[in-house]
């Protein structure tokens, strides 16, 4: 089983106590699966043709970050089974070629459907 890694601040008094994450509705619960959902097909579909994972700007430091597709999924468990995200470490030295926005899999993903069906075949 997998053990989420020690809080390295837990021990520092001076160290701000993360805000309660109020618990999931059902709507966010479905957001969440539906997401899942989809980035499973990404990878089925994307992994294939070189892809790694899904990367996304961030308004907060204005910095693109770098997901691969297992690194997202269980990111996305993690909220789904403890209604938080798993502590992880940054991509390291990540080739941007080798991720694609969540909008571009998407549409990826929808032209392989229509020609390939929902099984692949």
């Amino acid at each position: 089983m997998y053990e989420e890694p020690r809080d390295p601040f837990a021990d520092d008094p001076d160290h701000a106590v993360a805000p309660f994450e109020p618990e999931l509705d059902e709507d966010d619960r479905a957001d969440l699966l539906e997401d899942l959902h989809e980035l499973e097909l990404f990878e089925k579909v994307l992994h294939p043709q070189g892809y790694r994972g899904v990367v996304v700007d961030c308004d907060d430091c204005d910095e693109p970050h770098y997901f691969t597709w297992g690194l997202l999924q269980a990111n996305l468990r993690g909220l789904l089974e403890a209604n938080c995200a798993q502590v992880h470490e940054p991509a390291f030295d990540p080739d941007p070629a080798h991720y694609v926005t969540w909008d571009y899999a998407r549409g990826f993903s929808d032209c392989w459907i229509m020609t390939h069906g929902e099984d692949g075949a």
